[in-house]
């Protein structure tokens, strides 16, 4: 069951991000005594694997935009340990029941303009282009490190409107930040001993599998098909956030 959730969550990370969605519930289901520490940390073995091999094929043909990758890369690495430093100060239910709001004004956004993402066009250069790679790397960090959920996504949607990448080269840049970002939190789990490695490992393998289906899909179809994907992934994770935010205020 495991290793098909893996495959499945590799094919989905691949295309639009959001694989969290399928392998966590999974993890769940199949050890509900286990601290949900050490199942986040042993998804992000099994994640950073598929992501590392996905970004690597994308490589190939899409040609990475480092100037705006790098300095995002390393600050969202730097602010990822600073999240999950900070998570025991920060109330989770706020970042819960706010997340489902974001994730449906962002939703909304790209449903209405169909246009978005379409034509690979940078727009911003120089210190510019830096200054905010190194904003937007702390503020998506920081949040991958203390909650996790829809990061892809908002890595995906950033790339496109705030940088003007079109859905492809998004997909591809999305894959390396976050892999600095999975790092970061493999090395906390790490030191606190909260890692199944076995598990973790084999998963990971699946997870392979799966990435690779998912790029070789981005690249035979192209933006349109990200985006697709994309707005079905963002409203999945819309869905699950706001049932697990506010399902229990209503529940009798």
């Amino acid at each position: 069951m495991l290793g098909g959730a893996a495959f499945a969550a590799g094919l989905v990370d691949a295309v639009a991000g959001g694989g969290g969605l399928v392998l966590m519930p999974a993890l769940f289901s199949a050890f509900p005594e286990a601290p949900p520490a050490r199942l986040l940390g042993t998804n992000k073995i099994a994640g950073i694997v598929g992501t590392v091999a996905a970004g690597l094929r994308y490589r190939r043909v899409v040609e990475i935009s480092w100037r705006t990758v790098a300095p995002m890369l390393v600050a969202a690495f730097i602010a990822s340990l600073a999240g999950a430093w900070a998570i025991s100060l920060v109330p989770g239910t706020l970042v819960r029941q706010g997340l489902p709001v974001v994730l449906a004004l962002l939703f909304l956004y790209m449903l209405l303009k169909p246009n978005l993402g379409a034509e690979h066009k940078p727009h911003l250069s120089g210190w510019r282009e830096a200054v905010v790679a190194v904003l937007t790397g702390v503020v998506l960090g920081f949040y991958d490190g203390l909650f996790g959920p829809g990061t892809g996504s908002f890595l995906m949607f950033a790339f496109v409107r705030i940088f003007g990448f079109d859905f492809l080269n998004a997909s591809a840049s999305t894959k390396l930040v976050n892999v600095a970002t999975n790092f970061a939190a493999i090395l906390l789990f790490a030191v606190t001993g909260q890692l199944w490695w076995q598990l973790g490992l084999t998963m990971a393998l699946a997870n392979l599998a799966g990435s690779q289906v998912g790029s070789w899909l981005a690249i035979r179809h192209g933006s349109g098909f990200v985006r697709k994907i994309f707005l079905v992934v963002v409203l999945t994770l819309l869905v699950k956030t706001a049932i697990d935010a506010f399902w229990h205020l209503y529940s009798f």
